[in-house]
């Protein structure tokens, strides 16, 4: 029973709480028919919630934001009922749409060379562009750039370095400053000769122009025997050595037998006699660099080209001043330079072979000290080749001249291995120990042990024999071409800052230009260049020009190593390789 009764009594509380619903849902809807509002909630507030509204006790209500509104709630229930009232038009907005922006530019074309074609790859059959010798006559025009700048064109002049006057169109710098040279004490050891360079702020301001008529130079090997008169236009050397087989004029070209002073039959005679004289020279093997004092045209070290040995011809810019010129234009690495009173700016023990021939200069003078300066260059066990008059005339001058040779070359302990017809070798030593041998106050001297022979910008000559190193460095170098890509012993004596090993280097430098130069080659078709004369200016340890010989460009290349930087000139020259030193 008391179950019963308890079920009952849930019973009647659940349908009392559904009646109670209804009601409030219908008397709801009863009153709201639009002019009444049902409030669902409590709009009063007390002054602490408006005075401070971020007091929790105070916010016990929130107001809706439909406060003070009213609404048709039976509209919106049952989606039926409209108002009546019209809307209130709501005031248009103009809007106003700007135009659409133009359309940009199209890029400008794109000037097509011959080098890649439309799909940007590179052509095979591109051609280098000729010499225009008419941007020489109008260099001065088209000085004017006209650039568009909002609604006008402006137009601009862009400065160009004018050009030298027609005299100074083989000036060089170094060599023809007058007013350096007029203010030498002395110029009877030949100081004109030697570099003079203009001061700072002095320094050249315009372009020095080409030769008149001037023509894209004959290519290698043809340039050997031929090139164009108008390139380097002037005939007295021709008019002086004609008779001699060195040079002649035929027509719009000079072209070169091959003879010389001494070897009027030809270069390739002269080199076979010596070769003859002393086989030990072994061209091309043994002796690989060399160096040819007073050198004429170069036809010597043009034709030693052939045989794989690199001479580095050199003379002074006299009254023959294009002797270096007509070497350049055929092709033969030749530098303007005069034995006189500085070093010549190559290191030590840098030439297998040095030569004179006919070269006109007193090797016994001021103590021997120009032969001095060729025993720094030769290296340990190499050659001097003298083919001159006193070697085979016997007037009284120039046997006296002989004899004062002999008694030098004595005293510096070379060899006179061989004397034929007008040529004498002589061979230098190995080391030391014939120096330290001979008595006491033999002169001239040992230079004393701290005299650095690689150190050469602006120093004077010494008369005083170049010590050997003790270690045997530069003897000891293998034969061509194995000693271009062995790394030297001399590598050991530069003075680098480094924690790798300096053979590591000398590899990883040789590693990276041979690289890049077999992309060169490959990308850009550098065979097709014809590529002669050719300048590293920052040489390190002659990777590039090592490359170049790897790849076998048919050029040569004059290796520079600044004087700011690291003297690596030895190694450069014990793997075979021409070089000098420079200031940039």
């Amino acid at each position: 029973m008391k179950g019963d009764a308890f079920k009952s009594a849930t019973v009647i509380k659940v349908l009392a709480f559904a009646l109670l619903s209804i009601a409030f849902f219908y008397f709801g809807k009863h009153w709201s028919d639009g002019s009444q509002q049902l409030v669902f909630f409590n709009s009063r507030q007390d002054s602490a919630s408006l005075t401070n509204p971020t007091n929790p006790s105070s916010q016990f209500v929130s107001i809706s934001p439909n406060f003070n509104k009213s609404f048709d709630l039976s509209s919106i229930i049952n989606d039926t009922t409209v108002s009546d009232k019209p809307l209130e038009k709501t005031p248009s907005v103009e809007v106003v749409l700007s135009p659409p922006p133009p359309p940009p530019s199209p890029p400008p074309a794109v000037q097509k060379m011959g080098v890649l074609d439309e799909n940007g790859v590179m052509n095979d059959d591109f051609e280098v562009g000729e010499f225009d010798p008419e941007v020489v006559d109008n260099w001065g025009v088209g000085n004017e750039t006209d650039v568009e700048e909002g609604d006008g064109v402006k137009r601009f002049r862009v400065k160009k370095f004018g050009l030298c006057p027609d005299s100074m169109r083989e000036y060089i710098p170094c060599l023809d400053n007058v007013e350096a040279i007029s203010k030498l004490k002395s110029t009877e050891r030949g100081e004109k000769f030697e570099r003079h360079c203009p001061e700072k702020g002095k320094g050249l301001n315009c372009l020095v122009p080409p030769p008149r008529g001037y023509r894209a130079p004959i290519t290698w090997p043809k340039s050997r025997d031929e090139v164009w008169f108008s390139n380097v236009p002037h005939a007295r050397l021709a008019e002086d050595k004609g008779g001699q087989n060195w040079i002649l004029i035929d027509k719009d070209k000079f072209k070169f037998p091959g003879g010389g002073t001494q070897f009027i039959h030809g270069a390739d005679q002269y080199l076979d006699q010596i070769e003859k004289m002393l086989p030990e020279i072994a061209f091309g093997r043994h002796v690989r660099v060399a160096l040819d004092i007073g050198c004429g045209v170069a036809s010597f070290g043009a034709y030693l080209l052939s045989r794989n040995v690199l001479t580095l011809s050199v003379a002074p810019k006299d009254v023959h001043e294009n002797q270096i010129q007509f070497a350049l234009e055929r092709g033969v690495p030749a530098m303007v330079a005069a034995i006189a009173t500085h070093r010549l700016l190559y290191p030590s023990q840098a030439f297998e072979l040095i030569h004179c021939s006919r070269c006109r200069i007193n090797w016994t003078r001021d103590d021997g000290i120009l032969l001095l300066e060729v025993n720094r260059l030769l290296r340990a066990g190499g050659y001097f080749v003298w083919a001159a008059q006193p070697v085979y005339k016997h007037e009284a001058a120039l046997e006296e001249q002989w004899e004062e040779m002999v008694n030098l070359t004595t005293r510096l302990c070379w060899n006179l291995v061989k004397k034929e017809g007008y040529i004498a070798i002589w061979q230098k030593p190995l080391n030391n120990s014939c120096y330290l041998s001979r008595e006491e106050g033999t002169q001239p001297p040992l230079c004393d042990p701290h005299d650095d022979p690689d150190d050469v910008w602006y120093v004077d000559l010494k008369a005083c024999i170049t010590r050997l190193p003790e270690e045997g460095y530069g003897a000891n170098i293998t034969t061509w071409p194995s000693r271009l890509q062995y790394p030297p012993d001399r590598l050991q004596s530069i003075q680098v800052d480094s924690y790798l090993s300096r053979k590591e280097l000398f590899n990883a430098e040789s590693k990276f230009w041979k690289e890049i130069i077999e992309s060169y080659v490959r990308a850009w078709h550098w065979k097709k260049l014809k590529l002669r004369n050719v300048m590293d200016m920052r040489a390190g340890f002659g990777g590039f020009a090592a490359a170049m010989i790897e790849n076998q460009l048919d050029c040569w290349v004059l290796n520079v190593v600044s004087v700011s930087g690291k003297n690596t000139l030895p190694v450069i020259f014990d793997r075979g390789l021409l070089g000098v030193m420079h200031d940039w």
